[in-house]
């Protein structure tokens, strides 16, 4: 918890605009009351082995989050999580080139998928 502290501290002073804690899930009741406390917008997705993704800070970031309409990180597409990374302020040029690694990635199993017949996405 006092990372999570730390955090709101740093939102407060300005020096984030939003912030992700991966908390025991146990805490989340104090968690929410502390952000409630403080103001703070945020959203929460669980995860495995009692855990949370906390995600807090400025209303259009976290707004930008719930927009992805996903529930892990592991489900984010290549550009949602250049996205994400960008807004919690990690480095510009690794995250362009974690971004590019990750697309070639993507667009080389998009290929193989559709030589072999493999694609089956639904359509929402």
């Amino acid at each position: 918890m006092k990372i999570f502290h730390h955090h709101i501290y740093e939102y407060k002073k300005g020096l984030r605009d939003l912030v992700l804690c991966t908390m025991d899930s146990a805490n989340q009741l104090l968690i929410e009351q502390k952000l409630d406390l403080n103001n703070i917008v945020f959203i929460i997705w669980p995860l495995n082995n009692n855990k949370i993704n906390v995600f807090f800070g400025h209303l259009s970031c976290v707004n930008v989050i719930k927009c992805f309409r996903k529930n892990s990180l592991q489900q984010l597409t290549v550009e949602e999580d250049f996205i994400l990374g960008i807004m919690l302020g990690y480095n510009r040029t690794l995250q362009c080139e974690r971004y590019l690694q990750r697309k070639k990635k993507a667009t080389a199993l998009a290929k193989i998928q559709y030589l072999t017949g493999h694609n089956k996405k639904w359509i929402d």
